[in-house]
């Protein structure tokens, strides 16, 4: 290609803001990230913003390159024909490169009365409509969260923790994708925060009202306030576009984090999915992913083959309040194991990891302001001819 080369990053998310980052070291790249609000959303920290502990967010400023240029818009459709994306203001964007970063948000539970009654804490705008709710309802009120993954845990303990009378449904097991050695700690520091947790397959949610929820086993729960941590979304923007995706809308990649259905658009985050390599939407997979996706970029830009993902985790840091914590570690597959971290120190574990994700951030915006790459191990800038535009059938072979 000749003169700069243009990629759009759809999303400015974990995966979204690291791509971006990697992106825009390198000499002869011209990188726009387009996210609908104007400021990062630190995500693994919204449990905080509803006991007013944290704010939850970060100049992007902070965390994006000065040289990335950002459009605070919505994108409505990929156009892979004409490689442009259209935008909610009316607004297009040309790219010779895309990457899909949209990221993920609460899934419509499918229980009656959920969307109208219940609360969520999986984006910005769901936490501040809770933590206003929770503000105007005595402390002494019944709270029902719903869900005991790692969203639902922290939210529990960061509300009774505050004062709030707490009762957790599981749905089934506490912590289900804890080891089992590893829910005794939790357990007792929910009981020691006065958390009513109720488990077993009949402790599933079968109706939300405005005055409480109700069980499979037909118990009727109070609740001023519930709150849903039960599953995530993805946006549709890959399926109305008229990419492959899997049932649950996620954007279908190869290895290498390619769309089986265009080179040209790379995916990274929570709304993607290498079908032979499946991983655990999160944080720590998002940070992984963004850099990764950069680097096919880059090396398909290189005329190079772009090399296979290569995914490591460490486990999985719980806050239970501001006090307490577990440290669940893992295998580098994300298989857990029994070594754990718990009490006051798997707090501050907890605390550690996320100002490490957070300087992470604001490191790889200062290397992209400053071009200081050239001498990092990611293959340098050497553009070769355009690619030819193909049609469905020849993008599934050249991926």
């Amino acid at each position: 290609m000749n003169g700069n080369v243009e990629v759009v990053v759809i999303g400015g998310g974990y995966g979204g803001v690291t791509a971006a980052n990697s992106l825009a070291r390198r000499d002869g790249m011209s990188v726009t990230l387009v996210n609908p609000r104007p400021e990062f959303v630190s995500r693994i920290r919204l449990h905080q913003l509803v006991t007013g502990s944290d704010d939850a967010v970060e100049g992007y400023e902070e965390v994006l390159g000065g040289n990335v240029r950002r459009v605070v818009d919505t994108a409505t459709l990929i156009d892979t024909a004409e490689r442009r994306v259209l935008l909610a203001g009316g607004g297009t964007l040309s790219y010779d490169y895309l990457v899909y970063a949209v990221g993920s948000g609460a899934a419509d539970p499918g229980v009656p009365g959920a969307a109208e009654f219940a609360h969520w804490v999986s984006d910005l705008e769901g936490a501040q409509r809770l933590r206003s709710a929770l503000s105007a309802t005595p402390a002494s009120a019944p709270v029902t969260v719903v869900g005991a993954g790692p969203t639902g845990l922290e939210t529990a303990a960061e509300l009774a923790e505050a004062g709030h009378k707490v009762t957790l449904v599981c749905g089934d097991v506490l912590g289900p994708s804890l080891h089992a050695r590893v829910r005794g700690p939790v357990a007792r520091r929910l009981a020691g925060l006065g958390v009513i947790v109720l488990e077993g397959p009949r402790a599933r949610v079968t109706e939300v009202t405005r005055e409480g929820v109700q069980l499979d086993d037909g118990r009727e729960l109070p609740s001023a306030v519930t709150i849903w941590t039960a599953g995530f979304r993805v946006p549709d923007l890959a399926v109305r576009s008229g990419l492959r995706t899997d049932a649950e809308g996620r954007l279908v990649t190869d290895a290498t984090l390619t769309s089986v259905d265009d080179v040209r658009i790379v995916g990274a985050g929570d709304a993607v999915v290498m079908t032979d390599r499946p991983f655990r939407m999160s944080c720590q997979a998002a940070v992984q992913l963004g850099p990764a996706a950069a680097a096919t970029v880059l090396r398909r830009i290189a005329g190079k083959a772009p090399a296979p993902v290569r995914m490591f985790f460490a486990g999985q840091c719980l806050s239970l309040g501001r006090n307490e914590g577990v440290t669940q570690f893992s295998y580098p597959n994300d298989k857990v194991n029994a070594l754990r971290i718990s009490g006051r120190t798997g707090a501050r574990v907890k605390e550690m990891a996320c100002r490490f994700t957070l300087d992470k951030l604001v490191s790889g915006a200062r290397k992209a302001s400053s071009r200081a790459a050239h001498g990092d191990t990611t293959d340098r800038l050497e553009p070769t001819q355009p690619e030819q535009r193909t049609t469905p059938s020849d993008r599934r072979g050249a991926a």
